[in-house]
């Protein structure tokens, strides 16, 4: 398979997942999720869709999702679990889950970023996925700062609670046509509400 073909994108203008007025993410490419609370902000994702999620993680992390953690977010019962046992399996899976296009929104948990040429292979399953409907979405999760290749949008949000009141700073990182901005999340009466924030030394250019 050639760069060129791995780097094809379509002419078609792409939708969007409109997370919230200030955020919006390109569907029919992958983008990333990085920092401390990053299930948190991919479970805000996934409620913004409709349909099943797909959430791929590996089998040998102890910890993962439960129904009762996530009921105040989405239905536990939209998420479908998948549990590879081989690292190499995590993103064959999110790649063949895109392609077939089967549900809107694919996540994979990764013990570490991937490299641009795994990440290119994914932009193009989720093209594929999207030939006979609406493009899915990919989220990549990974630790620390992240530092995926390739990816179209990188978020990185981390706890910023204060007395009584549960909050995230939440951050672009990267994008493709917009720059680096920051924000306080809350959820007061379950809505997100987002608020402009002075960026984190790791989040400037």
């Amino acid at each position: 398979m050639t760069a060129a073909f791995l780097t094809r994108r379509s002419e078609t203008p792409r939708p969007a997942l409109q997370f919230h007025e200030q955020v919006s993410l390109t569907t029919g490419r992958a983008h990333e999720i990085c920092g401390p609370a990053r299930w948190t902000l991919a479970l805000w994702l996934a409620a913004a869709t409709s349909g099943p999620v797909l959430w791929i993680a590996p089998a040998w992390r102890p910890d993962q999702l439960h129904g009762d953690g996530v009921a105040d977010t989405l239905c536990p019962g939209r998420l479908l679990f998948v549990r590879p046992g081989r690292a190499e399996d995590l993103l064959w899976c999110m790649e063949e889950s895109l392609r077939s296009g089967a549900v809107p929104l694919v996540i994979c948990e990764l013990p570490e970023p991937p490299p641009l040429t795994p990440v290119r292979r994914l932009h193009l399953a989720a093209d594929q996925g999207g030939q006979m409907g609406k493009p899915p979405l990919g989220l990549i999760l990974t630790p620390g700062d992240g530092g995926a290749a390739g990816v179209e949008t990188r978020w990185h949000m981390t706890a910023a609670h204060k007395s009584g009141q549960p909050g995230w700073q939440l951050e672009r990182r990267r994008a493709r046509t917009l720059p680096p901005c920051a924000w306080i999340a809350t959820r007061p009466d379950g809505t997100v509400r987002l608020h402009h924030a002075p960026l984190s030394e790791a989040a400037r250019p």
